[in-house]
Protein backbone atom coordinates (compact mmCIF):
# COMPACT_ATOMS: atom_id res chain seq x y z
CA UNK A 1 0.00 0.00 0.00
CA UNK A 2 2.72 2.71 1.06
CA UNK A 3 4.56 1.95 -2.39
CA UNK A 4 1.41 2.32 -4.61
CA UNK A 5 1.06 5.75 -2.20
CA UNK A 6 4.35 6.59 -2.65
CA UNK A 7 4.42 6.77 -6.65
CA UNK A 8 1.49 9.29 -7.16
CA UNK A 9 3.17 11.48 -4.26
CA UNK A 10 6.40 11.33 -6.17
CA UNK A 11 4.74 12.39 -9.37
CA UNK A 12 3.04 15.22 -7.79
CA UNK A 13 6.16 16.86 -6.18
CA UNK A 14 8.22 16.51 -9.04
CA UNK A 15 5.24 17.95 -11.11
CA UNK A 16 5.31 20.50 -8.45
CA UNK A 17 9.09 21.12 -8.68
CA UNK A 18 8.92 21.63 -12.13
CA UNK A 19 6.14 24.45 -12.28
CA UNK A 20 7.89 26.25 -9.40
CA UNK A 21 11.00 26.01 -11.56
CA UNK A 22 9.31 27.39 -14.74
CA UNK A 23 7.93 30.35 -12.73
CA UNK A 24 11.38 31.33 -11.31
CA UNK A 25 12.33 33.17 -14.65
CA UNK A 26 15.80 34.00 -14.50
CA UNK A 27 16.73 37.96 -14.25
CA UNK A 28 17.29 39.35 -17.31
CA UNK A 29 20.86 40.80 -18.38
CA UNK A 30 22.07 43.83 -19.55
CA UNK A 31 24.22 44.32 -22.50
CA UNK A 32 24.65 48.16 -22.78
CA UNK A 33 25.90 50.02 -19.35
CA UNK A 34 22.81 52.74 -18.88
CA UNK A 35 24.34 56.20 -19.53
CA UNK A 36 23.00 59.62 -19.24
CA UNK A 37 22.14 61.71 -22.33
CA UNK A 38 20.96 65.29 -21.67
CA UNK A 39 20.98 66.79 -18.14
CA UNK A 40 19.19 68.91 -17.10
CA UNK A 41 18.05 71.00 -13.81
CA UNK A 42 15.36 69.57 -12.67
CA UNK A 43 15.99 66.20 -15.22
CA UNK A 44 17.97 63.01 -17.36
CA UNK A 45 17.63 60.88 -20.15
CA UNK A 46 18.98 57.53 -19.38
CA UNK A 47 19.70 54.81 -22.01
CA UNK A 48 20.25 51.00 -21.60
CA UNK A 49 20.17 48.22 -23.57
CA UNK A 50 19.14 44.64 -22.67
CA UNK A 51 20.10 41.26 -24.14
CA UNK A 52 16.38 40.79 -25.36
CA UNK A 53 12.89 42.62 -25.56
CA UNK A 54 11.20 42.47 -22.11
CA UNK A 55 7.24 41.72 -21.88
CA UNK A 56 7.19 43.93 -18.76
CA UNK A 57 9.18 47.48 -19.02
CA UNK A 58 11.89 47.86 -16.24
CA UNK A 59 12.78 51.04 -14.41
CA UNK A 60 14.78 52.95 -13.04
CA UNK A 61 15.41 53.71 -9.27
CA UNK A 62 16.49 57.06 -8.26
CA UNK A 63 18.36 57.58 -4.58
CA UNK A 64 18.68 60.32 -2.95
CA UNK A 65 22.19 61.53 -1.57
CA UNK A 66 21.51 59.95 1.72
CA UNK A 67 21.24 56.57 -0.54
CA UNK A 68 17.00 56.56 0.23
CA UNK A 69 14.69 55.51 -3.15
CA UNK A 70 12.45 58.71 -4.24
CA UNK A 71 11.30 57.75 -7.22
CA UNK A 72 11.10 55.12 -9.83
CA UNK A 73 10.85 55.89 -13.59
CA UNK A 74 9.26 53.61 -16.27
CA UNK A 75 11.35 53.13 -19.10
CA UNK A 76 10.26 52.82 -22.84
CA UNK A 77 11.53 50.53 -25.63
CA UNK A 78 13.13 52.22 -28.34
CA UNK A 79 12.61 49.20 -30.70
CA UNK A 80 15.74 48.76 -31.59
CA UNK A 81 18.70 45.93 -30.83
CA UNK A 82 16.78 45.93 -27.07
CA UNK A 83 17.71 49.31 -26.46
CA UNK A 84 15.70 51.30 -23.57
CA UNK A 85 15.26 54.89 -23.00
CA UNK A 86 14.09 56.21 -19.62
CA UNK A 87 13.33 60.35 -18.66
CA UNK A 88 13.98 60.94 -15.12
CA UNK A 89 12.04 64.13 -14.12
CA UNK A 90 11.16 66.28 -11.29
CA UNK A 91 14.59 66.50 -9.48
CA UNK A 92 16.13 68.96 -7.89
CA UNK A 93 18.47 71.51 -9.25
CA UNK A 94 22.31 71.22 -8.05
CA UNK A 95 21.88 67.30 -6.53
CA UNK A 96 23.67 64.32 -6.77
CA UNK A 97 21.86 61.37 -7.19
CA UNK A 98 22.41 57.68 -7.49
CA UNK A 99 20.51 55.16 -10.22
CA UNK A 100 19.91 52.26 -10.68
CA UNK A 101 17.92 49.82 -13.17
CA UNK A 102 15.21 47.56 -11.88
CA UNK A 103 13.02 44.31 -12.89
CA UNK A 104 10.45 43.10 -11.46
CA UNK A 105 11.79 44.90 -7.91
CA UNK A 106 14.65 43.53 -8.45
CA UNK A 107 18.05 45.61 -9.03
CA UNK A 108 20.04 44.28 -12.34
CA UNK A 109 22.32 46.86 -12.71
CA UNK A 110 25.50 48.69 -10.59
CA UNK A 111 24.26 51.76 -8.77
CA UNK A 112 25.47 55.00 -11.00
CA UNK A 113 25.88 58.72 -10.25
CA UNK A 114 23.88 61.64 -11.94
CA UNK A 115 23.97 65.76 -10.88
CA UNK A 116 21.76 67.80 -11.85
CA UNK A 117 22.68 71.03 -13.36
CA UNK A 118 22.38 73.78 -10.68
CA UNK A 119 20.21 76.87 -10.57
CA UNK A 120 22.29 79.50 -10.45
CA UNK A 121 20.57 82.18 -12.45
CA UNK A 122 20.30 85.38 -9.81
CA UNK A 123 21.80 83.39 -7.38
CA UNK A 124 25.46 83.39 -7.77
CA UNK A 125 28.23 83.13 -10.37
CA UNK A 126 27.72 80.55 -13.25
CA UNK A 127 29.32 76.78 -12.18
CA UNK A 128 32.66 75.94 -13.40
CA UNK A 129 31.75 73.71 -16.21
CA UNK A 130 34.07 71.00 -17.81
CA UNK A 131 33.55 69.33 -21.30
CA UNK A 132 35.08 66.53 -22.78
CA UNK A 133 35.85 66.52 -26.56
CA UNK A 134 36.52 63.12 -29.14
CA UNK A 135 35.86 62.61 -32.34
CA UNK A 136 36.97 59.30 -34.45
CA UNK A 137 36.29 55.83 -32.44
CA UNK A 138 37.65 52.95 -34.21
CA UNK A 139 37.08 49.76 -32.80
CA UNK A 140 39.09 46.99 -35.05
CA UNK A 141 36.91 43.80 -36.33
CA UNK A 142 39.26 41.83 -37.49
CA UNK A 143 36.41 39.91 -39.69
CA UNK A 144 35.19 43.25 -41.35
CA UNK A 145 38.48 45.06 -41.34
CA UNK A 146 40.40 45.57 -44.34
CA UNK A 147 43.75 43.35 -44.40
CA UNK A 148 46.96 44.39 -43.15
CA UNK A 149 47.74 46.58 -39.92
CA UNK A 150 44.72 47.62 -37.44
CA UNK A 151 43.11 51.28 -37.57
CA UNK A 152 42.57 51.49 -34.13
CA UNK A 153 44.12 51.23 -30.90
CA UNK A 154 44.95 53.09 -27.93
CA UNK A 155 41.48 51.99 -26.01
CA UNK A 156 42.83 53.01 -23.00
CA UNK A 157 42.50 56.66 -23.84
CA UNK A 158 38.75 56.24 -22.91
CA UNK A 159 39.53 55.29 -19.29
CA UNK A 160 42.55 58.45 -19.31
CA UNK A 161 39.20 60.31 -20.21
CA UNK A 162 36.61 58.27 -17.77
CA UNK A 163 39.04 59.71 -14.64
CA UNK A 164 39.44 63.24 -16.01
CA UNK A 165 36.85 64.56 -14.07
CA UNK A 166 34.13 66.40 -16.51
CA UNK A 167 30.33 67.49 -16.92
CA UNK A 168 29.58 66.38 -20.03
CA UNK A 169 31.05 64.77 -22.95
CA UNK A 170 30.43 65.86 -27.07
CA UNK A 171 31.00 63.17 -29.13
CA UNK A 172 32.28 65.12 -32.42
CA UNK A 173 31.38 62.24 -35.32
CA UNK A 174 32.59 59.01 -36.63
CA UNK A 175 31.60 57.90 -32.79
CA UNK A 176 31.07 54.37 -35.18
CA UNK A 177 32.99 53.02 -37.99
CA UNK A 178 30.33 51.43 -40.77
CA UNK A 179 32.40 48.64 -42.74
CA UNK A 180 31.41 47.84 -46.27
CA UNK A 181 29.44 45.21 -44.79
CA UNK A 182 27.53 46.98 -43.11
CA UNK A 183 25.76 49.40 -45.43
CA UNK A 184 23.84 47.15 -47.05
CA UNK A 185 21.19 46.03 -43.92
CA UNK A 186 20.12 48.07 -41.13
CA UNK A 187 21.13 44.88 -38.80
CA UNK A 188 24.69 45.86 -40.09
CA UNK A 189 24.03 49.53 -38.80
CA UNK A 190 22.51 48.09 -35.52
CA UNK A 191 25.63 45.68 -35.48
CA UNK A 192 28.33 48.40 -35.60
CA UNK A 193 26.82 50.07 -32.80
CA UNK A 194 26.55 47.14 -30.84
CA UNK A 195 30.33 45.97 -31.63
CA UNK A 196 31.50 49.41 -30.65
CA UNK A 197 29.58 49.63 -26.98
CA UNK A 198 30.90 46.54 -26.26
CA UNK A 199 34.67 47.60 -25.64
CA UNK A 200 34.52 47.56 -21.72
CA UNK A 201 36.78 50.63 -21.73
CA UNK A 202 34.16 52.55 -24.01
CA UNK A 203 31.40 51.63 -21.05
CA UNK A 204 33.10 53.14 -18.46
CA UNK A 205 33.49 56.32 -19.90
CA UNK A 206 29.77 56.19 -20.95
CA UNK A 207 28.79 55.65 -17.33
CA UNK A 208 30.36 59.38 -16.29
CA UNK A 209 28.94 62.12 -16.58
CA UNK A 210 26.31 63.26 -19.28
CA UNK A 211 27.06 62.45 -23.74
CA UNK A 212 26.25 64.64 -26.31
CA UNK A 213 26.82 63.61 -30.45
CA UNK A 214 26.58 64.93 -33.86
CA UNK A 215 27.45 62.55 -36.90
CA UNK A 216 29.77 62.47 -39.50
CA UNK A 217 30.68 60.39 -42.35
CA UNK A 218 31.18 56.83 -40.90
CA UNK A 219 28.60 57.30 -38.52
CA UNK A 220 26.25 58.43 -41.29
CA UNK A 221 26.68 56.04 -44.33
CA UNK A 222 30.28 55.41 -46.84
CA UNK A 223 33.40 57.46 -46.52
CA UNK A 224 32.66 61.21 -48.08
CA UNK A 225 28.89 60.46 -48.53
CA UNK A 226 26.26 63.62 -48.54
CA UNK A 227 22.56 63.81 -48.40
CA UNK A 228 21.84 61.74 -51.60
CA UNK A 229 22.96 58.21 -49.79
CA UNK A 230 19.97 56.28 -50.31
CA UNK A 231 20.38 54.47 -46.90
CA UNK A 232 20.15 57.64 -44.93
CA UNK A 233 16.71 56.61 -42.79
CA UNK A 234 18.81 53.99 -41.56
CA UNK A 235 21.68 56.07 -40.04
CA UNK A 236 19.06 58.25 -38.27
CA UNK A 237 17.31 55.16 -36.87
CA UNK A 238 20.37 53.98 -35.63
CA UNK A 239 21.35 57.05 -34.64
CA UNK A 240 18.48 57.93 -32.22
CA UNK A 241 18.47 54.04 -30.89
CA UNK A 242 21.86 54.19 -29.55
CA UNK A 243 22.10 58.22 -28.32
CA UNK A 244 19.52 60.28 -26.14
CA UNK A 245 20.35 63.71 -27.36
CA UNK A 246 17.93 66.25 -26.42
CA UNK A 247 14.82 66.77 -28.29
CA UNK A 248 14.72 69.48 -31.01
CA UNK A 249 15.09 69.84 -34.64
CA UNK A 250 15.02 72.56 -37.56
CA UNK A 251 11.05 73.55 -38.41
CA UNK A 252 10.15 72.13 -41.78
CA UNK A 253 13.61 69.84 -41.71
CA UNK A 254 12.71 66.59 -39.10
CA UNK A 255 15.45 64.69 -41.49
CA UNK A 256 18.20 66.99 -40.04
CA UNK A 257 20.27 65.61 -37.07
CA UNK A 258 20.09 68.96 -35.56
CA UNK A 259 19.18 70.25 -31.69
CA UNK A 260 20.84 72.60 -28.66
CA UNK A 261 21.20 71.86 -25.13
CA UNK A 262 22.91 74.27 -22.52
CA UNK A 263 25.34 73.79 -19.87
CA UNK A 264 25.93 75.98 -16.79
CA UNK A 265 26.04 79.35 -18.71
CA UNK A 266 27.36 78.14 -22.38
CA UNK A 267 25.04 77.18 -25.44
CA UNK A 268 26.16 74.48 -27.78
CA UNK A 269 24.30 73.76 -31.25
CA UNK A 270 24.87 70.30 -32.56
CA UNK A 271 24.84 70.55 -36.10
CA UNK A 272 24.24 67.73 -39.15
CA UNK A 273 26.89 67.94 -41.85
CA UNK A 274 25.51 65.35 -44.20
CA UNK A 275 21.50 65.34 -44.66
CA UNK A 276 21.56 68.68 -47.00
CA UNK A 277 24.86 68.34 -48.00
CA UNK A 278 25.80 68.01 -51.60
CA UNK A 279 29.69 67.84 -52.20
CA UNK A 280 31.56 70.14 -53.74
CA UNK A 281 32.63 68.48 -56.50
CA UNK A 282 28.92 68.63 -57.78
CA UNK A 283 29.82 72.41 -58.51
CA UNK A 284 29.14 75.99 -57.40
CA UNK A 285 26.06 76.13 -58.53
CA UNK A 286 24.94 72.82 -55.81
CA UNK A 287 27.32 72.63 -53.51
CA UNK A 288 26.62 73.17 -49.94
CA UNK A 289 27.18 71.37 -46.67
CA UNK A 290 24.95 72.50 -44.21
CA UNK A 291 22.23 73.88 -46.41
CA UNK A 292 19.96 77.81 -46.18
CA UNK A 293 17.72 76.27 -43.72
CA UNK A 294 20.18 74.59 -41.50
CA UNK A 295 22.46 77.67 -41.13
CA UNK A 296 19.63 80.43 -40.91
CA UNK A 297 18.62 78.15 -37.56
CA UNK A 298 21.69 78.35 -36.20
CA UNK A 299 22.26 82.28 -36.82
CA UNK A 300 19.18 83.19 -35.21
CA UNK A 301 19.51 80.67 -32.57
CA UNK A 302 23.37 82.40 -32.21
CA UNK A 303 21.85 85.95 -32.12
CA UNK A 304 19.58 84.78 -29.36
CA UNK A 305 22.27 83.60 -27.09
CA UNK A 306 22.75 85.20 -23.97
CA UNK A 307 26.09 82.66 -23.22
CA UNK A 308 29.30 84.25 -23.26
CA UNK A 309 30.50 81.30 -25.22
CA UNK A 310 28.95 79.64 -27.95
CA UNK A 311 29.91 76.33 -29.48
CA UNK A 312 28.62 75.19 -32.61
CA UNK A 313 29.52 70.83 -32.73
CA UNK A 314 29.82 70.23 -36.59
CA UNK A 315 31.79 66.88 -37.93
CA UNK A 316 34.00 69.02 -40.51
CA UNK A 317 37.13 71.90 -39.93
CA UNK A 318 34.67 74.97 -40.53
CA UNK A 319 37.25 77.89 -40.19
CA UNK A 320 40.59 76.32 -41.69
CA UNK A 321 40.68 78.13 -44.98
CA UNK A 322 42.63 74.68 -46.56
CA UNK A 323 40.43 73.90 -49.31
CA UNK A 324 41.15 70.19 -48.64
CA UNK A 325 39.20 67.16 -48.23
CA UNK A 326 35.73 67.64 -46.13
CA UNK A 327 36.37 70.97 -44.79
CA UNK A 328 34.27 74.10 -44.90
CA UNK A 329 36.52 75.79 -47.73
CA UNK A 330 35.22 73.48 -50.08
CA UNK A 331 32.11 75.21 -50.19
CA UNK A 332 33.40 78.82 -50.69
CA UNK A 333 29.95 80.29 -51.21
CA UNK A 334 28.34 79.33 -48.10
CA UNK A 335 31.57 80.01 -45.88
CA UNK A 336 31.37 83.21 -47.21
CA UNK A 337 27.98 83.96 -46.36
CA UNK A 338 28.05 82.35 -42.61
CA UNK A 339 31.13 84.30 -42.01
CA UNK A 340 29.29 87.88 -43.46
CA UNK A 341 26.04 86.70 -41.13
CA UNK A 342 28.25 86.11 -38.11
CA UNK A 343 29.72 89.62 -38.97
CA UNK A 344 27.25 91.51 -39.86
CA UNK A 345 24.78 90.26 -36.60
CA UNK A 346 27.73 91.08 -34.51
CA UNK A 347 27.61 87.95 -32.95
CA UNK A 348 30.76 87.33 -29.77
CA UNK A 349 32.06 84.09 -28.55
CA UNK A 350 31.69 81.67 -31.58
CA UNK A 351 34.08 78.22 -31.00
CA UNK A 352 33.08 75.57 -34.08
CA UNK A 353 33.99 72.09 -32.47
CA UNK A 354 35.16 69.73 -35.01
CA UNK A 355 36.56 66.52 -35.60
CA UNK A 356 36.95 64.25 -39.12
CA UNK A 357 40.48 65.09 -39.67
CA UNK A 358 42.81 62.31 -37.71
CA UNK A 359 44.32 65.26 -36.20
CA UNK A 360 44.00 68.47 -33.49
CA UNK A 361 44.64 71.88 -34.02
CA UNK A 362 42.96 75.17 -33.33
CA UNK A 363 42.07 77.35 -36.11
CA UNK A 364 41.06 81.54 -35.79
CA UNK A 365 39.75 84.30 -37.74
CA UNK A 366 38.80 87.57 -37.04
CA UNK A 367 36.20 89.24 -38.64
CA UNK A 368 35.91 92.45 -40.35
CA UNK A 369 34.60 93.92 -37.02
CA UNK A 370 36.85 92.70 -34.89
CA UNK A 371 35.06 89.65 -33.00
CA UNK A 372 36.83 86.25 -33.76
CA UNK A 373 36.10 83.33 -34.30
CA UNK A 374 37.71 79.77 -33.25
CA UNK A 375 37.53 76.18 -34.57
CA UNK A 376 39.19 73.84 -32.65
CA UNK A 377 39.55 69.99 -34.11
CA UNK A 378 39.78 67.26 -32.24
CA UNK A 379 40.64 64.16 -33.72
CA UNK A 380 41.27 61.29 -33.71
CA UNK A 381 40.48 58.58 -30.52
CA UNK A 382 40.97 55.52 -31.57
CA UNK A 383 41.59 55.33 -35.07
CA UNK A 384 44.55 56.32 -37.30
CA UNK A 385 46.16 59.29 -36.95
CA UNK A 386 48.73 61.95 -38.75
CA UNK A 387 50.48 65.04 -38.97
CA UNK A 388 49.13 67.31 -40.68
CA UNK A 389 51.21 70.51 -40.43
CA UNK A 390 52.60 71.02 -44.03
CA UNK A 391 48.70 71.62 -45.04
CA UNK A 392 48.11 75.28 -45.93
CA UNK A 393 45.61 76.49 -43.33
CA UNK A 394 46.63 79.97 -43.08
CA UNK A 395 44.60 80.28 -39.96
CA UNK A 396 45.68 77.62 -37.44
CA UNK A 397 47.05 79.06 -34.24
CA UNK A 398 50.60 78.04 -34.12
CA UNK A 399 51.63 75.19 -32.15
CA UNK A 400 48.58 73.79 -32.06
CA UNK A 401 48.84 70.43 -34.58
CA UNK A 402 49.11 67.16 -32.54
CA UNK A 403 49.29 64.19 -34.84
CA UNK A 404 48.78 61.53 -32.98
CA UNK A 405 45.60 59.85 -30.44
CA UNK A 406 43.95 62.61 -28.51
CA UNK A 407 40.92 64.29 -26.93
CA UNK A 408 40.13 67.08 -25.44
CA UNK A 409 38.84 69.69 -22.46
CA UNK A 410 37.00 72.94 -22.45
CA UNK A 411 36.73 74.85 -18.68
CA UNK A 412 34.52 77.62 -19.01
CA UNK A 413 35.02 79.54 -14.84
CA UNK A 414 35.54 82.68 -13.79
CA UNK A 415 32.36 85.28 -12.35
CA UNK A 416 29.26 86.03 -14.59
CA UNK A 417 30.28 88.99 -16.53
CA UNK A 418 34.56 87.59 -16.37
CA UNK A 419 33.87 84.07 -17.90
CA UNK A 420 37.37 82.65 -19.37
CA UNK A 421 37.33 79.80 -21.55
CA UNK A 422 40.44 77.19 -21.49
CA UNK A 423 40.97 74.56 -24.23
CA UNK A 424 43.44 71.60 -23.75
CA UNK A 425 44.31 68.88 -26.15
CA UNK A 426 45.48 65.85 -23.68
CA UNK A 427 47.30 62.62 -24.86
CA UNK A 428 46.12 58.97 -24.29
CA UNK A 429 47.31 59.37 -20.81
CA UNK A 430 46.19 62.63 -20.19
CA UNK A 431 49.08 64.68 -20.78
CA UNK A 432 48.02 68.10 -22.16
CA UNK A 433 49.66 68.45 -25.40
CA UNK A 434 48.91 72.14 -25.45
CA UNK A 435 46.60 74.72 -23.82
CA UNK A 436 44.89 78.20 -24.94
CA UNK A 437 42.79 81.03 -23.22
CA UNK A 438 40.15 82.96 -24.48
CA UNK A 439 39.15 85.92 -21.74
CA UNK A 440 35.58 87.50 -22.22
CA UNK A 441 37.30 90.57 -20.69
CA UNK A 442 39.88 90.64 -23.43
CA UNK A 443 37.46 90.91 -26.15
CA UNK A 444 37.81 87.11 -27.07
CA UNK A 445 41.15 87.10 -28.02
CA UNK A 446 43.60 84.14 -28.01
CA UNK A 447 46.19 83.76 -25.17
CA UNK A 448 48.49 81.05 -24.35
Amino acid sequence: MSSILTKPLLCLCSLLLIIAGCSETPSPEISGTPFAGDITMRGAAIWFQMEESLTELPEIVVLDSTEQPIASFEAFELGVSGNYRCQLHSLKPGSNYSYFLQFRNESISDTLQINTQPLWQYRTDPPTVRIALGSCAYINEAEYDRPGKPYGGDYEIFTTIANDKFDAMVWLGDNVYLREADFGSFDGYTHRYNHTRGTLELQALMAKGAHYAIWDDHDFGPNDCDGSYVRKEWAKKAFDAFWVNPAGGVGGAPELNTTAFQYGDVDFFLLDNRSHRVNHWMGEEGRQMLGKVQIEWLLNNLKNSQAPFKFVAVGSQMISNAAIYENFAQFPEERSWLIEELNKLDIKGVVFLTGDRHNSELSKLQLANGNWVYDLTVSPLTSGSYDHSEEPNFLREQGTMVGDRNYGILEISGARKQRVLRMQVKSTSGDIKWERIIDTENNYELQP
